[in-house]
């Protein structure tokens, strides 16, 4: 499928168009991807930026359209297409097999075998993995079960199997959304290593940092529609939000002055064995207290123990002053606490399930009377939520897997909105969101602590950390180590504390004692 001449540019989409039942997902777009740079594809959730990515992986077959790859016209009927053709893909949603080896995972279809027999060469199988991993520097044991590894290593898996295959042209889906700061750099060495041998890369993330640090070029999308394409060094942040959201994006954060009330949780010398110990805190109604600290400092765990998904081992937890003993998820819940999961498909989302039903989960009993569902009342809540939160569905009774990333959050939220608790976890609330939904979630945020909500928020993003939050208390290895005022919060501190720099004996559990004055 000759008759094109070969150019800069290793991929060419021209005139893509694919609509779904009751969404035009792309309208009309176009890419163009030069050799042996980073093109970063930018836009909110819902922008037709995973639609796009499926159809050049062939997942989808656009209604209208071309796609020239080095100097062809493809026309891509599965996935094992484009891996023939050279085309690869680091999904967002990672998907291994948990009982299979690292090296399993990673060599899946392709193992190497003993001659016409097709039994396995497990010894050359590990031996070819060893020699990958090596060479992109990732210290993992090739025989190590998925299930058995860490969500940032389970990553670094994702990306060794992307780049095995060799390809011209990788596509790389928010691949530091799971990975810690030394894995990102280890992730932007790999990166240049495949630029200089001439490899294309798409490259989808949220975060503007990395995005300045590792991309050529920039194209955004908005509500399914090509919106523009220029350098990296041509395309100012300003200019780049404006185009992704279609207006000026001032302030992301707009804190507003709030009245703190009484203590609402108490949590006094907690521990869950292996994981943390001694933890001592309080958050107060209306209060934003953000958790703080680098990937396996039991910041999570801290959380699920609270809300009965682990064990205590040791420890009181207190709500309203009453000393409760909570066990299960259900009991957290009869106490009127929430709690936004830091992975929405693993242990928040019931994906086959309606964007309706996944609303109301935690709060049926509420809608139901003599035994039968109120669907009106259901009804009209979920499109309140829906409209309030600017969820991109086509209904609500869509199913909930069919959304993009960012608003299958915004139906999580949701959920815990309807049930109003009196105390709100959230979990790692953006990642994977984009910076015009991040602004939202940060105002519905800030409108609940007005509310007298008392919310505890984990995050790995330091800009939120700072803009979010009354408090911060920062952990390192299982232990708080610091807690700081918004006043006394920065960067440096905070790093310091989360890297065991520094440290302060938080022992007592009343708010005035445990307050530190931190100096440098």
């Amino acid at each position: 499928m000759g008759g094109y001449k070969v150019s800069e540019y290793i991929l060419q989409l021209e005139n893509i168009t694919k609509e779904f039942p009751g969404v035009k997902a792309l309208d009309d777009v176009q890419l163009k991807v030069r050799r042996g740079t980073v093109h970063a594809l930018m836009g909110e959730n819902g922008a037709g930026k995973s639609t796009l990515m499926k159809i050049i992986i062939g997942m989808y077959t656009p209604d209208t359209g071309k796609m020239i790859f080095e100097g062809e016209e493809l026309k891509l009927t599965n996935i094992n297409d484009s891996l023939d053709k050279g085309i690869s893909m680091i999904h967002q949603e990672l998907s291994p097999i948990p009982e299979m080896t690292v090296a399993e995972n990673i060599y899946l279809g392709r193992e190497p075998t003993y001659g016409k027999s097709g039994l396995v060469n497990n010894r050359k199988l590990y031996q070819m993995t060893k020699d990958l991993l090596n060479s992109l520097e990732i210290n993992l044991d090739p025989k190590t079960k998925m299930i058995d590894l860490s969500i940032a290593n389970t990553q670094m898996v994702e990306i060794a199997k992307a780049i095995s295959f060799d390809s011209k042209l990788v596509i790389m889906d928010e691949p530091t959304s799971a990975i810690t700061e030394k894995e990102v750099a280890q992730l932007f060495k790999m990166i240049r290593s495949l630029k200089e041998k001439g490899v294309g890369i798409i490259y989808i993330t949220h975060k503007m940092s990395e995005l300045y640090e590792i991309a050529d070029d920039i194209s955004v999308f908005r509500d399914g529609q090509f919106i523009g394409t220029d350098t990296a060094a041509n395309m100012e942040r300003d200019r780049l939000i404006k185009m992704m959201v279609g207006r000026e994006l001032n302030q992301v954060f707009n804190k507003p002055e709030n009245e703190i009330g009484e203590v609402a949780l108490s949590v006094k010398n907690l521990s869950h064995n292996g994981w943390f110990e001694d933890v001592n805190f309080e958050v107060r109604k209306g209060e934003i207290v953000c958790f703080a600290g680098l990937m396996g400092a039991g910041r999570t765990e801290v959380l699920e123990t609270i809300f009965g998904v682990k064990k205590v081992d040791q420890g009181e937890i207190f709500v309203h002053g009453k000393k409760v003993n909570i066990k299960t998820p259900i009991e957290a819940i009869k106490n009127n606490l929430g709690f936004l999961t830091e992975d929405r498909k693993l242990t928040g989302l019931f994906l086959p399930l309606s964007v309706r039903e996944n609303m109301i989960t935690v709060n049926i009993d509420q809608y139901i009377s003599s035994g039968l569902l109120n669907y009106k009342q259901v009804k009209s809540d979920c499109l309140e939520q829906k409209e309030n939160l600017k969820i991109k569905t086509p209904s609500i009774d869509q199913i909930v897997e069919n959304l993009s990333g960012g608003n299958q959050q915004k139906v999580l939220l949701a959920r815990w909105l309807l049930k109003n608790p009196d105390i709100l976890f959230l979990d790692e609330p953006t990642r994977g969101i984009d910076v015009g939904a991040k602004s939202e979630f940060y105002n519905i945020i800030f409108k609940l602590a007005s509310q007298g909500k008392a919310i505890v928020v984990v995050s790995s993003e330091m800009a939120e950390i700072l803009g979010l939050c009354d408090r911060v208390i920062v952990m390192h290895e299982g232990r708080i180590t610091g807690e700081l005022s918004r006043e006394e919060a920065n960067q440096e501190r905070i790093m310091q504390y989360a890297t065991g720099q520094k440290t302060i004996s938080v022992k007592n559990t009343r708010q005035s004692e445990m307050r530190q004055t931190v100096t440098n």
